[in-house]
């Protein structure tokens, strides 16, 4: 992600409604984990790794950009500038790692699944949040410096092919897929900028509303999925 992408990132993130959800998604899924050692790998000015330290997990943000990883230690956070195909981790030194939005930036990323793979503990957890579906490609991803989009299929290869067990994929922003899909064909460059108060408000309320519905199964603009590095 270039550095403007990454400046506007930490601006926006404490009241965007993509973030904000996603944190919450976040804080959702490590609801049942003990905490333990962990790395947010991509983690830009550390939005997701205060989460982490918020649930009592040992967290450290892993950044390759500078800025990013300067925002993150201003805010208190311990930080390592790191490439995400080559961690300079012991190997099994997590319990959990953490990578939202960041294997659809790297070309290699088998690269980046076993490096991931090799840090964790058996038994541990891996995170991943990537865009879905390569129709929804358009100039936003282009801006933002993705080199692909995964499909369920294609990225539960990845990690299988790595050594990974799945626990769970699924879809998320489903119900503002037809909208996002609308506005990427007629964008020039990234949509990530602040909404209107209201807008913003609304669109949180839309994608929150899948906290309660059963839409994981339809296509969305993003695929979650939970890993395990298996315990033998």
């Amino acid at each position: 992600m270039h550095h403007e992408e990454i400046r506007k990132l930490t601006r926006l993130e404490d009241s965007h409604w993509w973030y904000r959800e996603r944190r919450h998604l976040l804080a959702r899924m490590i609801g049942r984990l003990a905490p333990g050692v962990a790395l947010d790998v991509g983690a830009a000015g550390g939005g997701n790794t205060r989460v982490l330290v918020a649930h009592g997990w040992r967290a450290t943000s892993v950044e390759y950009d500078r800025e990013g990883a300067a925002i993150a230690a201003a805010r208190g956070l311990p930080v390592v500038r790191a490439d995400a195909c080559h961690l300079p981790f012991a190997d099994r030194c997590a319990d959990l790692v953490i990578a939202f939005d960041v294997l659809e930036h790297i070309s290699r990323d088998d690269v980046a699944a076993a490096e991931i793979h090799r840090v964790l503990k058996p038994g541990g957890t891996f995170l991943a949040a990537v865009p879905a579906d390569p129709r929804l490609w358009s100039a936003h991803d282009v801006a933002v410096g993705h080199v692909r989009r995964y499909t369920r299929t294609s990225l539960q290869d990845l990690l299988r092919r790595n050594g990974f067990e799945i626990g769970s994929c699924r879809s998320w922003n489903v119900l503002l897929r037809p909208v996002a899909a609308w506005r990427r064909k007629r964008a020039s460059g990234s949509d990530l900028e602040e909404p209107h108060p209201l807008v913003n408000r609304a669109l949180a309320a839309v994608v929150a509303a899948e906290r309660y519905l059963d839409v994981g199964r339809w296509p969305g603009v993003t695929l979650l999925v939970q890993a395990h590095r298996p315990r033998t």
